[in-house]
């Protein structure tokens, strides 16, 4: 019923789970990440401690292979089952049950594990670890949501599109990037329109935010400035989500030369935030059916009309 892959970044040791399907909450069901442990992907009739066991028996220092096959053994209904996971060491490891639902099937690589069923066929899986391996030099994350997209492209889920999620864990023990979308008609699109947002919202927060090793840490200023915002006016903001708070609220500072506060700014359009949108609105219909065009002449406003003289009444007649 989902397609997933679960995997390492062999540079920065990052660990994470990139996964879709055709029912609600993935991201909620299937998706276990312990930095500097291992991640997990739980699918076809979930058991979630099969995820959290196989959790533990990695930080316990088994291997992928020895900690799946420990977590299966204490499932009875361990054919109805499928996982993908990866360790903090070693090659992945995968099992797709023999009462899976087909099409079921499973890749694994040095530093990763894909697998699925309920398919459309194999072109799924094939697609996804192509897309993997020929992205070495990017990010983990930019190299999950790839690898999604391409199994998405070649089939994905024979009964349709639902949701999906990313998860990415780093250095703590929080994750560094956990994102959802559920209840979509294009759930892999749409976690990469979310993701584009949040690699410019989300990921300088997070990377202020208090470590272990550093617990009075905070954002820098412009990160702070930035979050102040009404979400229109931040970096990546969907065309969509433009608004007054963008560019609208820059010109009108350029205009007149003023410098307006960012938590006042965020204050006035949470305030107005209804009356904005009426206003959005009705600059998208077409109303001339209804009624004809209305134009303002401001200039008359300003405008000396000359009193009429005779001669001039009896040359208009």
């Amino acid at each position: 019923m989902t397609f997933s892959i679960v995997a390492r970044c062999e540079k920065s040791g990052a660990l994470g789970v990139a996964v879709s399907t055709a029912v609600p909450a993935v991201g909620a069901m299937c998706v276990y990440v312990r930095a500097g442990v291992g991640a997990v992907s739980t699918q076809s009739w979930v058991n979630p401690y099969l995820a959290l066991d196989a959790l533990d028996l990695l930080e316990q220092g088994n291997p992928a292979e020895s900690a799946l096959a420990q977590a299966l053994g204490g499932d009875p209904g361990a054919d109805l089952r499928q996982l993908g996971m990866i360790g903090q060491r070693g090659h992945g490891a995968a099992w797709t049950g023999a009462q899976c639902t087909g099409w079921a099937g499973q890749r694994t690589g040095p530093w990763y594990a894909i697998q699925g069923n309920m398919l459309v066929g194999a072109a799924t899986l094939d697609a996804m670890q192509a897309a993997f391996e020929a992205t070495r030099e990017l990010a983990l994350e930019e190299r999950l949501l790839r690898a999604l997209e391409a199994g998405q492209a070649a089939g994905g889920d024979m009964r349709g599109r639902q949701s999906a999620a990313l998860k990415v864990m780093r250095d703590e023990a929080y994750a560094w990037l956990d994102l959802r979308v559920d209840e979509h008609d294009d759930p892999v699109a749409e976690l990469r329109r979310v993701f584009d947002v949040a690699r410019q919202q989300v990921a300088p927060f997070v990377a202020g935010m208090p470590t272990r090793d550093d617990p009075g840490r905070a954002p820098p200023p412009d990160v702070t400035r930035m979050l102040l915002t009404a979400p229109p006016a931040r970096p990546g903001a969907t065309p969509r989500e433009r608004g007054p708070a963008g560019d609208g609220v820059e010109q009108l500072a350029r205009w007149m030369g003023v410098e307006f506060a960012a938590e006042r700014v965020a204050h006035n359009l949470s305030v107005y935030r209804t009356i904005l949108d009426e206003i959005g609105k009705l600059r998208t219909l077409d109303l001339s059916a209804r009624h004809p065009a209305v134009v303002f002449d401001v200039a008359r406003l300003h405008r000396t009309e000359r009193p009429s003289s005779g001669r001039d009444a009896a040359e208009r007649a």
